[in-house]
């Protein structure tokens, strides 16, 4: 028979052990991420004052809900501490999600009906399967991830249309029949929409690679963004905001556009923002959407005192330079929005070192240096990385792959987005939170009172630690390489 004493110092040691695992137990998920639905699950936790999701570098779990029970008390342990404190707020956040390219339209497109709708529920609705798009990013004309290079008013070789009479978006039907269902699953998703070229005819080179807009049809090109604004308006579709051109410093992509700053300047004062005002659109102006190397792009554009009238904030990417540069361009002008418009995956990267950089660098990143949203790059293709134009990107990797049979693999880049966006509604507050040692963090301030907290594991061992709010603590454990999502 055990003694008295001993059996209450069993019971001790057994209640302390128990939060260390309580995010370390999940339901049996799908180990290699393909075909399956995402792995939530509706188990209700007894006594649990915290859910918790995973996803390890392993794919052991993929964005799994924890079934093991995690609260708040009082502890006296060793462990890293992250505060998280409601009281400092930040920016407001507009969504996480991904760019809709016309390649993304028409590989989902083509999946059966039943098979298309439980899709783009699981992608954009709020049930509990679902990761929750609220932001998406839309190509003006074609992007690289098209199946072939098109404009909304192409004309014969030698031939112009400085009246637009030609204007047309039909080119992009694939785009706007999936938008419009889009719509019907969450009526309130954001959009940015961004040209990779103009009609070659507006440009120096009449090539679809390179070149310059030429200076004589930039009022031109300002009410072809006019009518495409009008156009997708009269589909029932509304534009958040439009950065005047992708990457204006990259005029190397099929399609693309070189566009300086002092030109994106000139454009934005004398002709794109007027030409809104004057047809009475509310659509925001974003500038730059290119890399964190070029913090000096916007900046002189928000410097023009004319220029800085129409722009609501800037966009960045982050193939180059350092994601605090959002910061520097915050602090130089903090009454205008920044952005996160743009990160790609490859179809050689590895799993787990994408999912700890995108993690650190586009969710977590983006938040702590007053992004608004972030979004990854493509939202879909084929197994062949396509539709893309010639020259266009190759090792693309969409977050979803729709292969034959309509079979769908989940990509890195589903869980990336899905740690932030199934949790995090447009409209929460980002809110103050500690990075300890390996675990960086990113918190939230939802308007139903739900706070949210991502944290990232970059060691390769499970670390315990305690997460502390409003002076009560919940000790938790994460594996390595992994990150979790915890809601209160």
């Amino acid at each position: 028979m055990m003694k008295k004493s001993s059996y209450w110092l069993v019971l001790i040691v057994f209640v302390s052990w128990l939060p260390l695992v309580s995010c370390n137990k999940s339901e049996e998920g799908d180990p290699g991420g393909n075909n399956n639905t995402n792995t939530d699950t509706n188990t209700v936790v007894t006594n649990s004052e915290i859910d918790c999701w995973i996803t390890t570098g392993n794919r052991n779990q993929l964005l799994n809900r924890q079934t093991t029970a995690l609260a708040f008390g009082n502890t006296n342990n060793s462990n890293p501490v992250i505060t998280v404190d409601s009281a400092q707020r930040f920016q407001q956040v507009d969504g996480f999600g991904y760019t809709l390219t016309q390649g993304s339209a028409i590989v989902i497109n083509g999946l059966a009906a039943a098979q298309r709708t439980s899709l783009l529920n699981e992608l954009f609705g709020s049930a509990s399967n679902s990761i929750g798009i609220s932001y998406i990013r839309l190509a003006i004309g074609a992007s690289d991830l098209s199946s072939s290079v098109y404009s909304y008013d192409d004309m014969p070789a030698g031939q112009t249309d400085p009246t637009l009479a030609a204007f047309s978006i039909a080119a992009d039907n694939e785009v706007v029949r999936l938008v419009k269902d889009v719509l019907l699953i969450n009526p309130s998703i954001r959009i940015v929409a961004s040209p990779w070229s103009p009609p070659v005819w507006m440009k120096d080179n009449g090539s679809s690679v390179g070149g310059s807009l030429a200076p004589a049809n930039y009022s031109v090109y300002a009410q072809y963004f006019v009518k495409y604004i009008q156009a997708m308006q009269a589909e029932g579709i509304s534009i958040t905001a439009v950065t005047p051109q992708n990457e204006p410093l990259n005029p190397a992509n099929n399609p693309s556009l070189s566009m300086t700053a002092a030109q994106q300047a000139d454009f934005i004062k004398n002709h794109l923002g007027p030409a809104f005002v004057a047809a009475g659109l509310t659509t925001r102006i974003i500038v730059y959407d290119h890399n964190c190397d070029r913090p000096d792009y916007p900046l002189s554009i928000l410097g023009d005192a004319a220029a800085n009238a129409y722009v609501d904030g800037s966009a960045f990417h982050l193939y180059g330079g350092d994601i605090s540069a959002l910061t520097s361009v915050h602090n130089a002008y903090p009454a205008k929005n920044i952005y996160f418009t743009e990160q790609y995956t490859a179809s050689n990267g590895d799993f787990g070192g994408d999912l700890q950089w995108h993690i650190k660098n586009v969710i977590i990143g983006s938040m702590r240096n007053w992004s608004k949203n972030a979004l990854e790059w493509n939202l879909a293709n084929d197994p062949s990385f396509g539709p893309h134009t010639a020259g266009g990107c190759t090792t693309c990797l969409g977050a979803v792959t729709i292969g034959t049979a309509g079979a769908v693999t989940r990509n890195v880049a589903y869980y990336i987005i899905g740690h932030a966006s199934k949790f995090i509604p447009s409209g929460s507050f980002r809110i103050a939170s500690d990075n300890n040692g390996s675990l960086q963090t990113a918190a939230f301030l939802r308007a139903d009172g739900k706070k949210v907290l991502i944290v990232l594991n970059e060691n390769s061992n499970t670390q315990n630690f305690n997460l502390k709010f409003k002076n009560k603590w919940a000790v938790a454990a994460i594996p390595g390489n992994a990150v979790a999502t915890y809601v209160w």
